[in-house]
């Protein structure tokens, strides 16, 4: 019966661990997700300044040459 107990201990400890890492997680991905958004958002905007009256295809919409 004690030895049932000490793995039971264990087992909490690691899942309790292990949700620890999950939620941290879950956080740097959040705050990456943001950055990548606003970063695409800034690029987006850098084309359409520099290819205001040119015509020009944002690079985005470009096909890649061996298309």
């Amino acid at each position: 019966m004690m030895e049932l107990e000490e793995r039971i201990a264990h087992l909490i400890r690691a899942v309790d661990e292990l949700s620890d890492v999950v939620a941290r997680q879950a956080g740097e991905i959040d705050t990456l997700t943001r950055r990548v958004a606003m970063l695409l958002l800034r690029e987006a905007e850098r084309e359409a300044q520099e290819g205001e009256g040119l015509g020009a295809i944002p690079l985005a919409d470009q096909k890649p040459p061996h298309w």
